[in-house]
């Protein structure tokens, strides 16, 4: 907010602990005075899927050094 982005793109939504208007929304919050325009969804199901690809093998390589 203190750089005055002017637009955030984003593709993967986060259902737990998302601020772009999931569970809040930090980039339109009323009592702040620059709020950038949020293009939301953008190639979800791809983004999605590299998250997730993405955080199965950090839980795989914590198992691995967890383990010995």
């Amino acid at each position: 907010m203190l750089a005055r982005i002017k637009r955030v793109v984003f593709g993967a939504w986060d259902e737990k602990a998302g601020m772009a208007g999931s569970v809040g929304d930090l980039l339109r919050h009323p009592r702040l005075n620059h709020r950038p325009e949020v293009k939301a969804g953008v190639l979800a199901e791809e983004c999605g899927a590299l998250l997730a690809e993405f955080f199965r093998a950090q839980r795989k390589a914590g198992a691995r050094t967890a383990g010995g």
